[in-house]
């Protein structure tokens, strides 16, 4: 049996809430912006909490959203790339990905509900084919969009768009950033699986794209 709403399991807790998801709801009291630059805007909140009590400081922050590719070229060998990870101290085994440009997406105010809209998928659509090239010099016309879902739902407020890209083809070498070093890894589709199995491929979003493709 599943817990849920109006299906709790036998001796569990009950919720802090009437059963609504208002009654659920924090409500921003005031918040400062510790860092708020073209990068990331690092903000310090205060709520007060479905009780009426107030408590704080929350720490969120706003970032790019950004896309992920799952690529296979026209032998359906995964194209992937390594690349060192400072906040793991690693060089990890990851799809190609990148950030949807402001002038792509649009800032924090002012830009459409992510989780839809054909607009939206577009512009991540054309920054994936973007990050594709660039990272690895392939291309693609075979595209699928996946799914649209928050990076991380407690702590930031960007998304990620998943895509599928099949029988991509090398057309050019790589184009990167002056902070971008990356080695690009064909990987058989058993060689990627037993690298997700054992933790060797090390980026949450990026499994999950595995997972929608596979």
């Amino acid at each position: 049996m599943t817990a849920g709403r109006d299906n709790i399991l036998p001796g569990a807790p009950a919720g802090r809430g009437n059963g609504s998801d208002e009654s659920l709801r924090w409500h921003e009291l005031r918040t400062e912006h510790l860092i708020r630059n073209e990068w990331i805007d690092l903000r310090e909140s205060w709520y007060t909490m479905p009780d009426g009590s107030v408590r704080g400081p929350f720490y969120t922050y706003t970032r790019k959203d950004f896309c992920v590719i799952a690529a296979t070229d026209e032998a359906g060998r995964y194209i992937c790339v390594r690349q060192y990870r400072q906040g793991i101290g690693k060089v990890t085994t990851e799809f190609p990905a990148g950030g949807i440009e402001s002038g792509d997406d649009g800032d924090r105010e002012g830009r459409p509900d992510l989780r839809s809209g054909e607009e939206a998928v577009a512009r991540a659509l054309r920054a994936a084919m973007r990050e594709l090239r660039e990272e690895t010099g392939y291309e693609s016309d075979e595209w699928e969009y996946l799914m649209t879902i928050p990076a991380n739902a407690t702590i930031s407020d960007n998304y990620e768009y998943l895509f599928r890209a099949v029988n991509c083809r090398k057309v050019t070498g790589q184009a990167l950033d002056s902070t971008e070093y990356l080695n690009v890894e064909l990987l058989e589709p058993g060689e990627l699986e037993e690298r997700v199995r054992s933790g060797m491929f090390e980026q949450a979003d990026h499994v999950l794209a595995w997972m929608a493709v596979r």
